[in-house]
């Protein structure tokens, strides 16, 4: 594990704080309020924890203005600290150490443009007609099928899947177990047997994505299955094929995306939650948390769902009825004062 330690002179400059303090103070890591140590730097951000400014052991404490009367000890205050805390926090990420050049076990095919900066781990194999651009990092087992791109400074974690003729771009961060360009779930009947689609798009990931263990994105059964630039996608996430999101999207775990959605920009999904094939969500959308999306979201907004099952019918009527509720309530309301 690496060693870092920086003064808090040098932190606040890196985080752009203002520094209230010894700033020769040394700093050789960040943890929780209730357990950081005396040469470590913790931070508060939701005010529930304010509580523990006054015992804690911490060297200092990344903080708002708003908390910053409440501290004893030295410390950093920023306008936002939970987003200080993430800069702190990266300043401090353990980053295993890679070897530039191609592990002698690694297999690659025919036609291969490899950057020499890049670092081929042990056991991977890679098909014909790859380019993996400059500071690439292709972990131990991955397994990259033709015609796949990789742009400069994207991490796969050991174990990824890449199938043929996918896009990866810049910066982009894919975590173990991933696998992308898988064929969608297309079928056609015939009478009482199902006849497959041939899928014959790909997928496309932009510059600054980051996809979590396990998640699977299939490739596009016409077009491409596109995922735009900033998008941050967690673990265990279905995407299907030809589904579009939109730039700097967030997506946590266990969402079902069907085929053909489309998901705009700067929007938040919360676990758990489904969203039905052939659907629109406006930008700026916020979904919460096992919400079941079955019709387009046409304005920005928060929305939520959440009643139990039902037979399918009898679930469509009681929607229809849900929606009526307000308007039902309001009605009564006027009857009541009427009568009263």
């Amino acid at each position: 594990m690496q060693s870092m330690q920086f003064t808090l002179a040098e932190l606040a400059k890196l985080i752009g704080a203002e520094l209230k303090g010894d700033e020769g103070r040394a700093i050789t890591g960040i943890a929780p309020l209730q357990t950081a140590t005396s040469s470590e730097i913790s931070f508060l951000h939701n005010s529930r924890y304010r509580k523990y400014l006054s015992s804690t052991k911490a060297a200092a404490v990344i903080l708002s203005p708003a908390d910053a009367k409440f501290c004893q000890i030295d410390a950093l205050v920023v306008r936002n600290p939970y987003l200080a805390f993430a800069k702190a926090a990266d300043l401090f990420a353990y980053r295993p150490k890679h070897t530039t050049g191609i592990h002698p076990t690694a297999i690659i095919g025919e036609n291969c443009q490899i950057d020499p900066t890049a670092s081929i781990g042990p056991y991977c194999v890679i098909g014909e007609n790859v380019t993996i651009q400059k500071g690439c990092i292709i972990g131990a087992g991955c397994i990259i099928g033709n015609h796949v791109s990789i742009d400069e400074n994207t991490q796969l974690w050991p174990r990824v899947t890449l199938y043929y003729g996918v896009k990866i771009g810049a910066r982009v961060i894919i975590h173990s177990g991933v696998v992308i360009g898988s064929d969608g779930f297309g079928l056609a009947r015939d009478n009482n047997q199902w006849v497959k689609i041939p899928q014959i798009g790909s997928v496309i990931i932009h510059n600054d994505v980051e996809i979590g263990a396990n998640t699977t994105i299939d490739r596009g059964a016409l077009g491409d299955t596109v995922i735009e630039e900033g998008v941050k996608l967690d673990n265990q996430i279905q995407v299907a094929h030809n589904v579009h999101i939109g730039a700097h999207t967030a997506v946590a775990g266990c969402v079902g995306i069907s085929g053909s959605a489309q998901i705009g920009r700067h929007c938040m999904i919360g676990g758990g939650s489904c969203i039905g094939g052939h659907l629109k969500i406006a930008d700026q959308v916020v979904i919460a948390g096992m919400a079941m999306i079955t019709n387009s979201i046409e304005e920005a907004g928060v929305y939520a769902s959440g009643t139990g099952f039902l037979k399918q019918r009898d679930w469509q009527k009681s929607a229809v009825r849900f929606r009526q509720l307000d308007q039902l309530a309001r009605r009564i309301k006027k009857i009541e004062e009427k009568t009263k």
